[in-house]
C-alpha cells in the first residue's frame, strides 16, 4: 500500500474508532489483570497465613492454591476474550477501513 493510502486510512473516522476501541479494550483488560496479579502478591506479602488455610474443613486445598488456580483460569479466559474480539470486531473494522481507502483511490 502507498503512503497516500495510509494517510487516507489515518484520517478516516473508522480508523479513529478502531484505535480508540482497541486501545480502551486492551487497557481495560490489562488493568484488570494487573490489579488481580499484584493484588494476589500483596496478599502473599501481607497475609501469608490466610493462603495456607484450607478452603473448607476436611479439604486438602489451601486457599492460596485455589486463588492461584482461579487466577490462571481467569487470565487464560481473558486472553481468549481478547483474541476473539481482535479476530472478530477489530478485524472487521480493519477490513472496512482498507475497503474505504481502496475505493477512494479509484
Amino acid at each position: 500500500m502507498s503512503s497516500v493510502m495510509y494517510e487516507r486510512m489515518r484520517v478516516n473516522p473508522k480508523f479513529q474508532k478502531l484505535v480508540h476501541e482497541r486501545g480502551r479494550f486492551a487497557w481495560t483488560l490489562a488493568t484488570i489483570v494487573l490489579v488481580l496479579f499484584y493484588g494476589f502478591f500483596m496478599l502473599v506479602a501481607f497475609n501469608p497465613g490466610l493462603l495456607g488455610q484450607k478452603i473448607a474443613e476436611g479439604s486438602m486445598w489451601p486457599i492460596g492454591y485455589t486463588i492461584e488456580l482461579c487466577l490462571f483460569v481467569f487470565f487464560w479466559l481473558t486472553t481468549v476474550v481478547y483474541v476473539r474480539r481482535a479476530n472478530g470486531e477489530f478485524d472487521d473494522l480493519t477490513a472496512d477501513l482498507i475497503k474505504d481507502a481502496q475505493k477512494e483511490k479509484l
